[in-house]
């Protein structure tokens, strides 16, 4: 899409998130900073109801309950019914079998459109050896590229790995997003903002392996730019709220460091 955030803030679509009460705040924040409406509803009772009247729904397993679950397996059932995309962003899988297996539910459940976690949680989501500690990844002896084109391939859906650099794959073509700062890992919840970002862009394009690539490169380049402005992570934050606000396509159109593999 030649200018997303025209469109996005043109359009405003509504976002439904299933998230991480860690984040929460954070994830609506960024959600509204781009220009797109966050919704933040987990009840059962409402879930498929506020569903249908989305743009995009996201998931997000980080402070996961049964509960929560099921309303999540709600949510996705009402967004397939209404061909919506649904987002994954599978927090902190390989940490614990609990986790493990309700991520498995969900998938096993619901068509969902773009699985998204760092590079061991897909790693582990694709059957390779890996473990995560806690919400962080860990290393991995695979090539990280092949498992997101062959995951993304055997479930038909975009698989989006996170890390120094970004890795998307619909199965068929794969891109390498390198936009981004080091200051963005000083605070917590970037990961969780990341699906939420992606989200937006999926609500209003149908492409979703080129929304998720426009999703984390403007997200990379705001981190960038609130960077060079910031004393430390307090200031980035600050920052980094003012620059996605701030953003253009123009501005961000001049600035991708992405490639295609």
């Amino acid at each position: 899409m030649e200018k997303p955030l025209i469109t996005i803030r043109e359009t405003k679509p509504l976002v439904h998130h299933i998230t991480n009460w860690v984040t929460i705040y954070d994830c609506a924040n960024m959600t509204r900073a781009f220009g797109a409406l966050p919704v933040m509803a987990h009840a059962r009772e409402e879930a498929a109801d506020m569903t249908g009247i989305a743009s995009a729904l996201v998931l997000n397993i980080g402070t996961l309950t049964s509960d929560l679950i099921g309303a999540m397996i709600i949510s996705a059932k009402a967004a397939n019914e209404k061909s919506i995309p649904v987002v994954l962003d599978a927090v902190g899988v390989g940490a614990t079998k609990f986790r493990d297996d309700m991520a498995a539910k969900i998938l096993d459940s619901v068509h969902v459109d773009v699985i998204k976690g760092n590079y061991s949680e897909i790693a582990k989501l694709a059957g390779e050896d890996a473990q995560t500690k806690g919400v962080e990844a860990t290393s991995i002896e695979a090539d990280p590229k092949r498992i997101a084109k062959e995951y993304a391939d055997s479930r038909s859906c975009v698989v989006v790995m996170t890390g120094k650099e970004d890795i998307i794959s619909d199965g068929k073509r794969g891109f390498i997003v390198k936009n981004g700062h080091d200051s963005m890992g000083s605070i917590v919840g970037t990961g969780c903002m990341a699906a939420s970002v992606i989200g937006t862009f999926a609500a209003v394009n149908p492409d979703y392996c080129d929304a998720a690539k426009d999703a984390l490169c403007y997200f990379g380049i705001a981190g960038e730019l609130a960077a060079e402005k910031s004393g430390g992570p307090g200031t980035f934050k600050m920052h980094f709220y003012d620059e996605v606000a701030g953003l253009s396509d123009e501005n961000a159109q001049s600035k991708l460091n992405v490639e295609e593999y």
